[in-house]
């Protein structure tokens, strides 16, 4: 019987970043922070709009950045 034993590494599906980033790790994640907001309030009130919801929202669980 042949036993395949997979690496901790490649079976972990999470990312997990050091206390250590560099500066540019770190502005892109400062990038993503801003970009993951719902869209104001005055903006959905505007009539010519039909844009409800900020459909590219993340999760921080769900959805990785796979940075």
């Amino acid at each position: 019987m042949l036993m395949i034993i997979k690496s901790e590494r490649a079976a972990s599906s999470f990312v997990s970043y050091s206390a250590n980033k560099t500066f540019r790790l770190k502005r892109t994640l400062a990038k993503k922070q801003r970009q993951n907001r719902p869209i104001p309030q005055w903006f959905r009130l505007k009539s010519d709009t039909n844009i409800q919801y900020n459909a590219k929202r993340r999760h921080w669980r769900r959805t990785k950045l796979h940075i």
